[in-house]
């Protein structure tokens, strides 16, 4: 592709707006929970699934829809992932029971995952010139947090107006549109010397990623049993096996000596506690907004933009940051900003003002912008250029495993924490705020009125844990990443 080619921009137009579509639908519907609920009536364990599945099913497919698109052409695997991405909206939009519209999420996932491995991959072939390149590279970071922090907006607005399935059926429009303009302006790349993609080892991927994920969700809901304890072990013991195959094969999947280098092992440890923190949040705030505070969808997705706009002005800041205070400087001030917001929000008098949750979003926002755009350019940058689309494939692995992980660990402590505060209440209550909410309806406030204490006071633990968490990783992220490393042109 010529340095000079006047469409290169309209290219990047096409693979950002397919970006914020698989962003925007791993938050969506956040807002639009308890509406769904009122309609589906999905159980506590339910909700938490047709939240977080997307995610985990997309990240688990990225490593192998990574290695399809350099085999078969990145171009192909992206316009097939949209169309996959349209039916799936259909069949979510269409749901009368809970589990059709969890295999709709997981259709959307397959979607995803073949739409995102080709949107770095290509950008890194459209832009020939090394600034441009790195400009676009930002450009797509900030989409893709972004896209998650807007999400709650546009899911808010639509629920109020058309109901939840227009959270799905919104979509349609950006596929058809997409598809049209990739079609015409889309180059096709493929990259030659590879044998056929390890199926094993994609199977392994796949099983480990998701038992992993299911584990640390029962895990950490509390009183797991055998079966969830096996479940998780399943997903070490699968990921081992993944690592030790791809040891072994002239052209793997995923070549795991990537993490030999510290800083691209950094990275890829920022960009998941990044997006695990905003994921957690966005889902825990929009049901506070609605369920203590009494916000209607839209409004509480209005309520969440700040995140949102501090998300793209962290990104949009990150280049000339970089240059001047460094690259490990930088990660460290992402990361950390990140850990003050949930500093903010442990800190904040109960009950909790929205003042307090707004500086809590824009906090979490800059942080995430910056230790995002920062470790995507690093994950670029510290590996040899014919292996960037796999390190393509690792950000966004992590950055979905992020979201769909968040949501799973921080939102099963916080319900565990709920549960425990509402001991001597129905069952129902005990479950979530949505039940206690559905049994106010009969039996007056005072079941609510405590749902929402008990929410309100989980949400101060839950930040506590995210403090712990988040700041441990950071000084291990500070103590990965080598003393003066600079982020050389985007791979070269």
């Amino acid at each position: 592709m010529e340095e000079a080619d006047p469409g290169r921009w309209a290219m990047l137009a096409v693979l950002c707006a397919s970006l914020l579509l698989v962003a925007m639908d791993a938050t969506i519907l956040n807002v639009a929970l308890p509406s769904l609920i009122d309609d589906l009536e999905p159980n506590a364990l339910e909700q938490l699934w047709i939240i977080d599945i997307y995610g985990l099913v997309l990240g688990g497919l990225l490593v192998t829809t990574g290695a399809i698109s350099d085999r078969y052409g990145r171009k192909l695997l992206f316009l097939c992932g949209i169309v996959v991405f349209g039916f799936a909206s259909v069949v979510a939009a269409t749901s009368g029971t809970t589990w059709q519209l969890i295999g709709g999420r997981v259709l959307l996932g397959i979607g995803g995952a073949m739409i995102m491995p080709s949107t770095l991959s290509l950008i890194r072939n459209i832009f020939a010139d090394a600034r441009e390149r790195t400009l676009a590279i930002g450009i797509w970071a900030a989409v893709a947090g972004a896209g998650a922090a807007i999400g709650p907006l546009v899911g808010g607005v639509l629920v109020e107006e058309y109901g939840w399935s227009a959270a799905f059926w919104v979509n349609l429009p950006v596929v058809v549109a997409t598809v049209l303009a990739g079609l015409w302006l889309l180059p096709e790349f493929k990259d030659a010397g590879h044998g056929p993609p390890d199926l094993v080892g994609a199977l392994l991927s796949v099983v480990g990623v998701v038992s992993l994920a299911w584990g640390i969700k029962h895990l950490a809901k509390g009183s797991p049993t055998g079966w969830d304890y096996a479940v998780f072990l399943c997903g070490i013991l699968a990921l081992a096996l993944f690592a030790r195959r791809q040891l072994g094969l002239a052209d793997p999947l995923l070549d795991v000596r990537l993490f030999r280098n510290r800083a691209f092992t950094a990275a890829a440890l920022a960009i998941l506690m990044a997006m695990l923190a905003i994921g957690a949040a966005l889902f825990l705030i929009s049901l506070w907004l609605q369920y203590v505070h009494g916000y209607s969808p839209s409004e509480a997705g209005l309520r969440t933009l700040p995140a949102a706009l501090a998300m793209l002005v962290g990104s949009l800041l990150t280049p000339w940051l970089m240059e001047r205070i460094g690259v490990r400087a930088l990660m460290a001030l992402g990361l950390g900003g990140v850990v003050a917001g949930f500093l903010v929000l442990a800190l904040s008098p109960e009950p909790t003002e929205y003042g307090h949750i707004a500086a809590v979003l824009i906090t979490l926002g800059l942080g995430d912008g910056l230790a995002m755009t920062t470790s995507s350019s690093v994950l670029v940058s510290s590996v040899p250029a014919e292996r960037a689309g796999q390190a393509g494939a690792v950000s966004e692995t992590n950055y979905e495993l992020g979201v769909g992980l968040g949501v799973a660990l921080l939102g099963s402590v916080h319900g565990a924490v709920y549960a425990s505060h509402m001991a001597g209440q129905p069952a129902v209550a005990r479950e979530s705020i949505g039940g206690a909410y559905e049994l106010s309806l009969t039996q007056g406030e005072g079941v609510l009125d405590a749902a929402r204490a008990a929410f309100d006071s989980a949400l101060t633990t839950t930040a506590y844990v995210s403090v712990a968490i988040v700041a441990t990783v950071t000084v291990l992220v500070v103590w990965l990443v080598p003393h003066g490393f600079k982020v050389t042109s985007a791979g070269h």
